[in-house]
């Protein structure tokens, strides 16, 4: 297939990595390890575009230079990775007809909360707009899918489970003895962490693991604690991380994607609150590694970790069961490697993405074959 790409959120190549990011370059990759031809249709952000005015001219060009080029390209299908109220993709829709193509997107997101307020609304409406004009749209959350169900019809959308994949996500012993070496660690367990510091949830997340895992050194617990990431709020996170851990806190800068599998070989539990996270592929990067999981039991986080299997979740913003949590893990040698290889099986029975997008390939084969 000739296949159109968009990601009208996050361009592929985006400096800013996140999950979304590596979920959208994920999809190229594997489209175009299975054969096809995927050619970025556009690097247009759409990011609030519904309140800068002074890019209209911009999107009307690249209208315009879609139309011209791709009708030149036979193209087979227009596939848009991610469309929602803040990132409505207002390019797909045009081209693909103008093109007479189909048109889907992955990751499509409907929540008609963001109708009710006036910053969210148009955003709302050019969403709403994309989705209705998807031949199909695939999602990576149970929420997506069921509130899409409300808007489409059943079989226009179809669930396919987030993931990675689990080959470069090994444990690594070599690397492990090298790292805890270098971090000057000896025996104590180590918990690791990773998010990049943003000033949001993600390093409110940080703040409020860093405080809770000071209670629990002062109930005696020894243990060293290694973040990786970074961003504007690292001053105030080592700022924090010395007045309430003094020489148990290691930052370690942000790590290369292809290097995160050392980083959590190294480590002995993986911790991060993960605030309203949507899905978090460190989740499933570090229990690929072997590592069996803290976090909170909200937003997405139930969908790649298995609670009392895979890791230990626990309620919202609750410091004593979290504290609980971490605790049993580092104190229970047995506990902690039962749920390390329980999390290795689970990411690859259930989070492989070679098995899991062949969904995505049979359904845009169907799609396609049906024009013809």
């Amino acid at each position: 297939m000739n296949i159109c790409f968009y990601a009208p959120f996050k361009p592929l190549g985006h400096r800013n990595p996140s999950g979304d990011l590596v979920t959208a370059s994920g999809l190229y990759q594997h489209l175009s390890g299975r054969g096809h031809t995927v050619r970025i249709a556009s690097a247009l952000r759409t990011r609030w575009i519904f309140w800068k005015p002074w890019l209209i001219p911009l999107y009307l060009r690249e209208r315009q230079r879609i139309a011209r080029r791709f009708a030149r390209l036979n193209t087979d299908i227009w596939f848009t990775f991610h469309s929602y109220y803040k990132g409505p993709d207002i390019l797909g829709p045009f081209a693909a007809r103008r093109l007479g193509i189909p048109y889907v997107i992955f990751q499509g997101v409907y929540a008609t909360k963001r109708r009710k307020k006036i910053m969210t609304w148009p955003g709302f409406v050019l969403n709403k707009l994309a989705l209705t004009a998807a031949r199909h749209v695939f999602v990576n959350k149970q929420v997506d899918f069921t509130n899409l169900q409300r808007l489409l019809p059943a079989r226009r959308v179809t669930y396919v489970a987030p993931g990675i994949y689990p080959d470069q996500f090994c444990f690594d012993r070599a690397a492990r003895e090298k790292m805890r070496h270098r971090w000057k660690v000896g025996d104590q367990p180590v918990i690791v962490s990773a998010a990049m510091f943003r000033p949001d949830v993600k390093s409110q997340g940080l703040i409020w693991m860093i405080r809770a895992c000071s209670r629990l050194q002062q109930q005696g617990r020894h243990f060293q604690l290694v973040i990786a990431g970074d961003g504007s709020q690292r001053s105030q996170l080592e700022q924090l991380a010395a007045a309430h851990l003094p020489g148990r806190v290691r930052f370690v800068g942000k790590l290369p994607r292809k290097k995160m599998h050392q980083f959590y070989s190294a480590g002995d539990v993986f911790v991060f609150p993960g605030i309203g996270e949507s899905l978090g592929m460190v989740y499933l990067e570090a229990q690929s590694c072997g590592l069996p999981v803290v976090a909170l039991n909200n937003a997405g986080i139930p969908e790649v970790v298995k609670d009392q299997h895979t890791g230990l979740l626990t309620p919202m913003l609750e410091t004593g069961p979290f504290i609980r949590a971490v605790d049993a893990l580092l104190s229970n040698d047995n506990l902690r490697q039962k749920m390390g290889r329980a999390a290795q099986s689970y990411v690859r029975e259930k989070h492989d993405l070679k098995q899991n997008y062949r969904k995505v390939d049979d359904v845009l084969r169907r799609i396609v074959q049906s024009r013809k």
